[in-house]
């Protein structure tokens, strides 16, 4: 009976978490995954049954499942598996066939290529393959193109065969008129297109309708290009930190002139915020995880 009763506030339970309490409401509006019980003032209780389910949802979103996968696996009845098991089987499985990719990429082998990823996707969640796996198996080819092990061909062989895949999957999804509307811009040609592929992947799959408008032109053409679409979500995105201040501005007109438009900054420039400018885009910086994702959107649109 004890597991029962409600002992711990919201702060309590976040804390014991290691999670922020915006996450844990956020996460209880979204998925209602437990029902904690109200106090007289009105304040969540948490029990030791929540706290329970609660670890073992973050230890799956830690393992690289994302909070609505892991909850998916909870509604199956799965809360029992051996995580800790599977979870080293399949790591070092990974690591093998990350292997394996690299060196089938660098060395043109297009049948080998087409076996291990036909291997990858049957094994992990399509948004481990594309976000996570394909992200360290082209950190590696860059790595190794920087340090002079692979070519210049090399490089951009591996790079356009992955894109190429990645964009095979996003036509894949089906599109419905009722969808939400992002719209992706770009400020900077040297902004990280494979960045803002992986993001456009991960809309898509969550049936969001993307339109990549390309190049900041100005205000105006924007304006106009928007009041076509209209779009529930705009996507900046950036690569250089003198684009960064145009940016900003651009933010802030959006927001004073479209105030029902979802405005998100994605940008390798981000760390080169002043703190007061930080702290005031903070509401716009969408992550670089696709759990800070999940939670960036959750917060800021119904899908």
């Amino acid at each position: 009976m004890a597991d029962q009763e409600g002992k711990y506030n919201i702060k309590a339970a976040a804390l014991i978490l290691g999670i922020q309490p915006g996450t844990l409401r956020a996460w209880e509006r979204r998925y209602h995954m437990i029902a904690p019980v109200r106090n007289d003032a009105g304040h969540r209780l948490y029990t030791e049954e929540h706290i329970k389910i609660l670890k073992w949802l973050i230890k799956k979103v830690n393992q690289g499942f994302t909070i609505s996968q892991a909850i998916s696996l909870m509604s199956n009845n799965q809360v029992q598996m051996d995580s800790e098991a599977l979870n080293l089987k399949q790591g070092n499985s990974l690591n093998g066939l990350m292997d394996t990719l690299y060196d089938a990429l660098i060395h043109f082998e297009h049948e080998r290529i087409n076996e291990v990823l036909n291997t990858m996707f049957s094994t992990f969640t399509m948004e481990k393959v594309v976000i996570d796996i394909f992200s360290q198996v082209l950190m590696k080819i860059e790595d190794s193109f920087i340090c002079g092990k692979i070519t210049n061909s090399q490089r951009n062989y591996s790079l356009s065969l992955i894109k190429a895949r990645i964009t095979t999957i996003i036509h894949s999804f089906p599109f419905n008129v009722h969808y939400n509307k992002a719209v992706f811009l770009t400020f900077s040609e040297k902004s990280d297109d494979f960045g803002q592929l992986l993001f456009h992947f991960y809309l898509r799959k969550r049936g969001v309708e993307v339109i990549n408008i390309g190049a900041y032109y100005s205000q105006e053409d924007l304006n106009l290009t928007l009041d076509i679409i209209h779009p529930d979500l705009i996507i900046i995105s950036l690569g250089e930190q003198k684009d960064l201040n145009k940016a900003l501005s651009l933010i802030e007109m959006l927001t004073l002139n479209h105030q029902d438009l979802t405005i998100g900054l994605t940008s390798v420039s981000i760390t080169t915020m002043k703190p007061t400018e930080r702290e005031y885009f903070s509401p716009y910086i969408i992550g670089e995880t696709i759990n800070e994702w999940e939670m960036w959107l959750m917060e800021r649109m119904v899908f």
